[in-house]
């Protein structure tokens, strides 16, 4: 095939584009091996001297090819594409996520792992019956096919039991307790009278415990009584782990840094994209500072454009460099390609505003940054009780060389700090990802030193520039769990009930048409539960 169209190669970048919006952790193959997962993955695709071209790197690789066909399969996109200099074609392919077993191989390791589970328990809990292990999926109760579930039975004591396999992703490892809250509440609604349900038996791949201790840690033991086994698949042992005493959690925040600094540091590009953008749509901008070096240019939570100051090359001057794309989608900005810079920033501020269009790309990209943006910008009318003039966002959260990101990190009028986590979508473990923040957050707190100059011991946070001018509290910090009221999931509430009562949180709906205007619609507590 000789080269494309302009319009043809439009197109092709335009249906990459979709896909990866439509899945966010999508996997390219080559050959059947997955070589960039695009959770961690940058690209940027469009349309150049009438080719489609597509670049992807990551920390491991890079990778550029024209691409000359797309080809829409069940499930994934397959990309007819041509190395610089070859002519011969080779096939890339973008699939929903980088689980490379077939739906056969992967249905047949969870039988074999069940059927071993059922035999570990017989061996290593003599004194009870293993009962009604299942796999199947069950939609209704949000049971999914990862995890084996079933019951160990005593007279008319009964414990419910869930594992999950080594073979089985780490998101899915992480995601068992949920599962297993879930598992144990319905085995408690669906059993007779005589018999109790008094706890759950967690079993995690051996070396894969960590994050589920952590959160098992911080549920309402006197609501069940939660124990957790790791099972090592080869040898079969099953052992104990003591998740009351994981450790430490090795967690500092990033130092913080002056915004005013940063954006007056990355001036000069800043003012070169603004006048890339469309007519009046310099007021709808955001611009966010990341780092010192790193400004973000943002239209509702999406970031289409970025400049980083650095240190020339070859030279010890520091000069901005400039790109540009809309998540993950990444290009330097150069003097060739600033029309291609306009031509996205106008089909960027023509798709992106509240009325938008559902189907188009650019409007789905990233939501719960755009709620993100909403709450941030509306904090103090929406929830009055916060302090809006002092809140973070994006903050890195580290422990144990893992990262993450909560999503907003401010005070309350008391000082008092809450986290902030926002979905856009149902979302089932949302109440243990939050968790997940606010034990970070909560160890930072606690780790109180007086220093020089200050009259009482002061937090980890405070230490590192966070709310200049406000003393924090030492009291636990609240948890803010905020979605549009028809995506919150339904087992969301079971889960949060189970949740420590040293957990003080807040299920906070807001309207659906959010994004037109933000308001809310109910507001859960766990003070409501306690006093129901």
């Amino acid at each position: 095939m000789g080269q494309e169209s302009a319009a043809s190669a439009g197109q092709l970048a335009q249906a990459i584009e979709r896909y990866l919006a439509d899945h966010p952790a999508a996997a390219l193959l080559e050959d059947g091996r997955v070589v960039f997962d695009m959770r961690s993955a940058r690209y940027s695709v469009g349309e150049s001297h009438g080719r489609c071209l597509l670049q992807l790197w990551s920390e491991e690789r890079n990778l550029l090819r024209t691409v000359v066909e797309v080809q829409q399969r069940a499930q994934s996109l397959r990309l007819m594409t041509r190395r610089m200099g070859v002519t011969r074609l080779q096939a890339l392919e973008l699939v929903p996520t980088s689980d490379r077993r077939t739906p056969t191989a992967r249905d047949s390791a969870r039988r074999n792992y069940q059927r071993m589970l059922e035999r570990v328990l017989s061996r290593y809990f003599v004194d009870m019956k293993v009962d009604g292990f299942r796999s199947a999926m069950d939609l209704e109760h949000s049971f999914g096919p990862a995890y084996a579930r079933g019951r160990l039975l005593k007279g008319t004591s009964a414990a419910a039991v869930i594992g999950v396999s080594a073979a089985e992703s780490s998101a899915m490892i992480d995601g068992v307790l949920t599962v297993g809250i879930l598992w144990l509440d319905y085995c408690r609604q669906h059993t007779n009278a005589r018999r109790h349900f008094g706890g759950l038996k967690v079993i995690v791949p051996a070396g894969n415990w960590r994050t589920v201790a952590e959160r098992m840690a911080w549920l309402n033991h006197a609501a069940a009584d939660f124990q957790l086994y790791s099972l090592d698949e080869r040898s079969e042992e099953l052992e104990v782990v003591d998740f009351r005493d994981t450790g430490n959690l090795e967690s500092r925040p990033v130092r913080a840094f002056s915004r005013a600094a940063a954006i007056e540091r990355c001036k000069s590009g800043i003012d070169r994209l603004m006048q890339l953008l469309p007519h009046g749509a310099r007021e709808r901008v955001e611009v966010l500072p990341r780092s010192p070096t790193h400004i973000g240019l943002l239209l509702y939570g999406l970031e289409f454009a970025r400049v980083h100051h650095g240190v020339a090359a070859n030279s010890f001057a520091r000069e901005n460099e400039i790109t540009f794309g809309a998540g993950a989608n990444e290009t330097p900005l150069t003097e060739d390609n600033e029309d291609l810079a306009r031509e996205l920033f106008l089909r960027l501020f023509q798709c992106r505003y509240a009325d938008g269009a559902h189907v188009d790309p650019l409007f789905r990209l990233q939501p719960e940054r755009w709620l993100e943006s909403r709450v941030r910008s509306e904090a103090a009318e929406l929830l009055p009780g916060l302090r809006g003039d002092m809140m973070y966002s994006q903050v890195p959260a580290l422990s144990g060389g893992d990262r993450g990101m909560l999503d907003l990190l401010t005070l309350d009028r008391n000082g008092r700090l809450v986290v902030i986590e926002l979905k856009a979508d149902e979302d089932l473990h949302l109440p243990l990802q939050a968790l997940d923040y606010w034990i970070r957050v909560r160890a930072l707190n606690a780790d109180r030193r007086a220093i020089p100059g200050s009259s009482r011991p002061i937090s980890a946070f405070e230490r590192e520039g966070y709310f200049e001018g406000a003393e924090v509290s030492p009291l636990e910090p609240r948890l803010l769990l905020i979605a549009p009221s028809l995506r919150i999931h339904p087992a969301n509430e079971t889960v949060l009930r189970f949740l420590s009562p040293n957990v003080e949180w807040d299920l906070i709906a807001v309207g659906e048409h959010w994004r037109r205007e933000l308001n809310v619609v109910f507001r859960k507590s766990s003070r409501d539960e306690r006093h129901s």
